[in-house]
């Protein structure tokens, strides 16, 4: 099993046609992706990436193929605009790899997305991955592998580090989740926790955050009904105190948000913080043989 994706899902890809879009498109495809559509408005009727046909909307791409899920490539300004348009088509899943987007048209796509039965993925995310079956995103498929581990990241970068040493070390994922690390996030923390302690070959779950906000601080209340080993991490503990941080994400504000804020609440909810990423297969694999 796994979560929000699987081996039937039929994937668009809006900005197909620009060059982010067309190579991750091969790149999805090469992995199983089943990529059943582009779209880029002015190019229907094109073929992106040697075989997946371009429509000119969202709408009529899910019309002619049935796409259940949809991942977007297009810049900053008209990323808004791609969302709300995958909304209106009635889309389960919308990952949304765009970052730069401006806080208060993310705000407004959220509020969007919350009144409608879509779920958004990100912005400023790598995507989500079930191993072994399909890929949605920029995530490199190379380096995942089946096995128990479900594994949910605002970081990108210490998400494909994670996933490599786990896989290095004989434990594989069911799913990987990156959720992004902007300030408005379609998709938290505490929504992904459910999906897998809901998901039966999920045996325990990698949550990687980081400094700023207080996204891990929310999931705690809800960690400690689970029944299953919740393994942390936090990244940026080292980062100088005052020091303006590069991720939109890292904003602290008061103790919210400090690096020992989130390992203080991860601890008390029971899970096992820890130090470097390098101890997250060891208490994995701990975890697994209790």
């Amino acid at each position: 099993m796994s979560i929000l994706i699987d081996e039937t899902t039929r994937v668009i890809v809006q900005g197909i046609t620009g060059r982010e879009g067309e190579f991750h498109t091969r790149q999805m495809l090469e992995y199983g992706t089943k990529v059943v559509a582009g779209v880029t408005p002015g190019k229907g009727g094109q073929v992106a990436a040697d075989s997946v046909p371009v429509f000119n909307t969202v709408r009529g791409a899910v019309e002619a193929t049935g796409a259940n899920a949809t991942c977007i490539f297009v810049p900053p300004r008209f990323a808004p605009d791609a969302v709300l348009e995958a909304v209106d088509a009635d889309i389960p899943l919308i990952v949304l790899i765009t970052e730069g987007i401006p806080i208060n048209d993310m705000i407004m796509v959220y509020n969007r997305v919350q009144r409608s039965n879509s779920r958004l993925v990100g912005g400023n995310c790598p995507g989500v991955i079930s191993s072994g079956k399909c890929k949605i995103g920029i995530l490199p498929g190379h380096i995942h592998s089946v096995g128990p581990v479900g594994l949910v990241s605002r970081s990108g970068t210490l998400t494909y580090e994670m996933v490599k040493l786990m896989t290095d070390a004989g434990l594989g994922q069911t799913s990987v989740v990156g959720i992004g690390g902007d300030p408005i996030l379609g998709t938290s923390f505490v929504d992904v926790l459910p999906l897998f302690e809901a998901d039966p070959e999920t045996k325990v779950v990698v949550m990687v955050g980081e400094i700023g906000g207080s996204d891990e601080e929310d999931a705690m209340d809800y960690v400690r009904t689970m029944t299953k080993p919740v393994i942390g991490f936090v990244s940026g503990r080292t980062a100088p105190p005052g020091k303006r941080m590069g991720h939109a994400g890292a904003i602290i504000s008061g103790k919210t948000g400090t690096p020992q804020a989130k390992v203080d609440a991860l601890n008390t909810a029971g899970v096992r913080v820890a130090d470097t990423i390098q101890e997250i297969p060891v208490f994995v694999r701990e975890a697994l043989s209790s």
